[in-house]
């Protein structure tokens, strides 16, 4: 079945679009509908297109477009995309995003595929990547590299899997009293609470935040689930899961500086993999992971360190990558940018 034979439809149906993913063995949440629609609220306009050959769907790219200023262009995003069946849907995905960059006179358009379901393996994908004239972005929006947890096993199997340290401080924070509380929906009252985690979290660790509605929002847009880690009734940590299809993703994760030695993170993440499991996830994405699996040098390595400790398994990513129609204006637009973060941090 050739190329000639299929053709790109743009996709009306929510629910349609939806189900088409679900079917596949790992869609990623970024692709999802309501993941764009949301982002529709923050300046970007979202696009929905299917590959259809003979009647059945093999590729799907949701795209993301945003213009730049008042300038006749814009930028284009295919978050965690394109998702494709195989290698020949894989490259009409990219030779069609190709094609609506110049369409839409876009500067660039990048996509970065999901690490824990590629069509092709890294090094086929970076091949046909480079010879199409795509390049690795200098700007990676999403992790390049992530964890994932397998949860089709009981409760003495994900334990046995453990460091024996961290099932040591699981117990510990439940002799302390620590106990997890399911938030479901996120209400505006959770939202203030978890914001005021999640900027303390910030603080601490010295990372930038979006503005407080802004989480809000996307909590409620992605149907989120929050448990939070409470001692005595003082919210002392929480995480932030976003589910699609089979995958549970450890999406946001906040604590308090004080009572940090009762473990509640141990025993929150304990929660969380049992809660994804019995929901019905197979898998548990811990969204993100350094670029190298033994790199202690990295700012993720601590972080990496507590996931490993549950068994999470490092998986690499391709990456984000960038087309560009005009190399001229691509190379003036990342100028444009570092000129633009060098003023904004001085």
């Amino acid at each position: 079945m050739g190329a000639r034979e299929a053709r790109w439809v743009r996709i009306a149906d929510a629910a349609q679009w939806d189900a088409w993913l679900r079917a596949l063995p790992m869609p990623h949440v970024l692709q999802s509908w309501a993941w764009g629609a949301f982002k529709a609220r923050w300046g970007w306009e979202a696009e929905r297109w299917a590959w259809m050959a003979e009647g059945e769907p093999r590729a799907w790219v949701q795209l993301l477009r945003r213009a730049i200023g008042r300038l006749p262009l814009c930028v284009l995003y295919a978050p965690k995309g394109p998702l494709a069946l195989d290698d020949e849907a894989y490259e009409a995905a990219l030779a069609w995003l190709e094609a609506r960059a110049q369409q839409l006179r876009a500067v660039w358009v990048k996509a970065d595929g999901d690490p824990a379901a590629p069509t092709l393996t890294l090094a086929q994908q970076r091949a046909v990547l480079m010879r199409r004239g795509w390049r690795f972005s200098p700007q990676q929006v999403q992790f390049r590299n992530t964890a994932i947890t397998d949860l089709r096993k009981d409760d003495a199997a994900l334990l046995a899997e453990m460091k024996p340290k961290w099932r040591y401080n699981i117990r510990l924070a439940e002799r302390r009293g620590v106990r997890v509380r399911t938030v479901h929906p996120v209400t505006d009252a959770d939202a203030a609470l978890l914001n005021a985690l999640y900027a303390e979290t910030a603080r601490r660790d010295g990372f930038v935040i979006r503005e407080p509605r802004y989480y809000a929002d996307v909590w409620r847009a992605m149907d989120a689930t929050a448990l939070i880690a409470e001692r005595a009734e003082e919210a002392l940590a929480a995480a932030v899961l976003f589910v699609f299809g089979a995958r549970a993703w450890y999406f946001y994760g906040m604590s308090r500086s004080e009572g940090r030695e009762h473990m509640p993170n141990y025993l929150l993440q304990w929660y969380a993999l049992r809660w994804a499991r019995d929901r019905g996830c197979s898998f548990y994405d811990w969204w993100g992971a350094p670029e190298r699996e033994d790199d202690p040098d990295h700012p993720l390595s601590g972080v990496w360190r507590f996931k490993r400790g549950f068994g999470a398994q490092f998986v690499e990513g391709v990456g984000a990558w960038d087309y560009a129609p005009s190399r001229l204006l691509y190379a003036l637009y990342l100028l444009w940018q570092r000129r633009r973060r060098a003023a904004l941090a001085a």
